[in-house]
């Protein structure tokens, strides 16, 4: 079976070619991570203790096993089914039964369940056997129903006048449950629509409300770096991100590149946060202009990693980089009263001689020049005459009467 996105169509519960008649190999699928959209490989986790057996009497029995949307959850190997990642598993469902893949297996869920504090105990729910094809026909056949039932249940919703956003479907294996996963601002009542739903599809409804995010990790896209959305590939947590993140790390204010596609705050502004709270400690809070005898310097940027803050004049457009124990000498400075002279030449850090404001901008004027001397080349290019012009003619005279007698 194919995942339907794969341009090699390998994927699914296909196996790779055994050394020898009836003996399975460790990975399943097609196995070149070649699919167009990456469905695939969502939230896909690489069981790197798969071919290592685990010192103990018993090997761990409970299956991490992955559905629709990258959602996971866990059950018991109680038959001790011989599994393999990437099978297709009949899981226990409060009512009837569903289909997924299984993820994760042996120690590595043990871990899982430990970080995601989920309780394993008689209760949980078993995996019943492998999917046979016919169960893999049923399934299809389910899958096939999730995108006319999502645009019929928008048009109810329009119809109802409901203010919710519906993003996704999914019906179950045996056609007898549909989730409906919604966002919305405000509490929704939908008794009407279940109602209704539940008439249209012939089936138990159940309407589940995700966030913004988690319904831009269910949809997918590309973010503004280029890849993937982190939300839709590995990332599972969702953190609170607050506008000081931004300010922290001398982002600029704009919500415009500061929001992702859900609409809020991006994630990964919270990605180098600790390492900017780390450098911030050792640079000053300058909450006035620097006082000097050529008058008042404002704050204007602070190189956070270069441990350089740049201040400015009013009367002038120049911005003068000063290193952090200088700014605090200043400060000091001025508390007691004492105005300097200037900061135009920056004092010494250890042994090391004076840096002057022009080294640090060197690399700029090297580009400049370096496109200065392009533009001027290209010029004289342009004046130069094409070739096959019949040579300069001097003070507007004919060429013919250059050959004549003086």
């Amino acid at each position: 079976m194919s995942c339907k996105s794969c341009a090699t169509g390998g994927c699914g519960t296909q196996r790779g070619a055994a050394d020898k008649p009836g003996e399975k190999t460790a990975t399943a699928g097609c196995g070149s991570g070649g699919c167009s959209t990456g469905g695939c490989n969502k939230l896909n986790s690489f069981d790197w203790l798969s071919d290592i057996a685990m010192p103990g009497p018993k090997k761990y029995d409970v299956i991490e096993v992955k559905f629709k949307g990258g959602r996971k959850e866990y059950y018991r190997n109680v038959h001790q089914l011989d599994l393999t990642t990437g099978d297709y598993v009949v899981v226990e469902m409060q009512s009837g039964f569903h289909i997924g893949s299984v993820s994760l297996q042996g120690e590595l869920v043990r871990l899982q369940v430990k970080k995601r504090s989920v309780k394993i105990n008689d209760d949980t729910k078993v995996i019943h056997r492998i999917a046979t094809p016919k169960d893999m026909d049923r399934h299809e056949q389910a899958m096939l129903r999730d995108l006319p039932a999502l645009y019929r249940a928008r048009e109810i919703i329009r119809e109802l006048k409901l203010n919710m956003k519906l993003s996704d479907v999914e019906f179950q294996s045996d056609n007898t449950k549909a989730t409906f996963y919604y966002s919305s601002e405000e509490r929704v009542d939908f008794r009407e629509l279940i109602k209704m739903l539940a008439s249209e599809f012939k089936a138990r409804i159940e309407m589940r409300q995700i966030s913004l995010r988690q319904e831009a990790g269910r949809l997918g896209g590309i973010g503004s770096c280029g890849r993937e959305l982190c939300c839709s590939t590995w990332l599972t947590d969702f953190k609170n991100i607050a506008t000081s993140a931004a300010r922290y790390q001398n982002l600029s204010l704009n919500p415009a590149k500061l929001s992702g596609q859900c609409g809020r705050l991006k994630c990964c502004l919270n990605y180098e946060l600790d390492t900017y709270m780390d450098a911030l400690r050792d640079i000053p809070a300058v909450d006035k202009p620097l006082e000097t005898q050529k008058g008042r310097a404002w704050l204007q940027k602070t190189d956070i990693f270069r441990k350089l803050m740049w201040f400015g004049y009013s009367s002038e457009s120049t911005w003068h980089p000063l290193p952090i124990n200088r700014v605090m000498e200043i400060l000091e400075l001025n508390k007691r009263g004492v105005i300097p002279e200037s900061f135009d030449v920056l004092t010494p850090i250890g042994d090391k001689e004076p840096v002057k404001a022009a080294a640090l901008n060197s690399d700029l004027q090297k580009l400049d020049a370096k496109y200065a001397t392009r533009s001027s080349s290209s010029a004289k290019k342009k004046k130069k005459k094409p070739k096959g012009s019949g040579g300069s003619n001097t003070a507007g005279t004919p060429k013919s009467a250059n050959n004549g007698n003086a």
